[in-house]
């Protein structure tokens, strides 16, 4: 029989999609308040892998990255992707969001995203939320799965997962 134990702390990312500055900046305050002093901030980066966002958000979007210095539980994630489901609401404009705002967490075996939406390789959360593991860290590096988003195979985002990971390793 083994021996149940409780999951260390992880550390909380969170991924924007955006198309104005403005929007952003409101938003990582809002952010701050809820989570914490913000520990990684990813320079903006062009949001060119999808056209999906674009009806809602507008085009020429752009994506930044962020990591909080306080390291949360994993059991977490679900009340987090809630709140920042939250935040989108309450920036939107005629029902439109103007930001998207994506928590996952990452341990030093993996990376994990949050989604309102249920597919195959996704499980069940709470409160209408389910996580996916969408990058495994093997030999030093990121690798993507089958399900993982294009952008997210990317060696771009692969170094700043990386950054984050290096810091989340100084805090454990």
């Amino acid at each position: 029989m083994g021996v149940i134990k409780r999951h260390g702390q992880v550390k909380l990312f969170i991924g924007l999609i955006f198309d104005q500055e403005t929007t952003l900046l409101k938003t990582l305050n809002i952010l701050k308040r809820h989570f914490g002093e913000i520990d990684f901030e990813s320079r903006t980066l062009e949001f060119n892998h999808t056209d999906y966002y674009e009806n809602e958000l507008g085009p020429n979007l752009k994506r930044k990255f962020i990591s909080f210095k306080k390291l949360i539980n994993p059991e977490k994630l679900a009340k987090i992707k809630v709140t920042t489901n939250k935040i989108e609401e309450k920036l939107s404009r005629n029902k439109s969001r103007k930001i998207n705002i994506d928590p996952g967490y990452l341990d030093l075996p993996k990376l994990v995203l949050a989604s309102t939406k249920d597919f195959a390789h996704r499980i069940y959360l709470d409160h209408g939320i389910y996580a996916e593991i969408t990058l495994l860290f093997q030999d030093k590096t990121f690798k993507p799965l089958a399900w993982t988003f294009p952008d997210f195979k990317t060696q771009e985002y692969t170094e700043i997962f990386k950054e984050i990971r290096n810091l989340y390793a100084k805090q454990k």
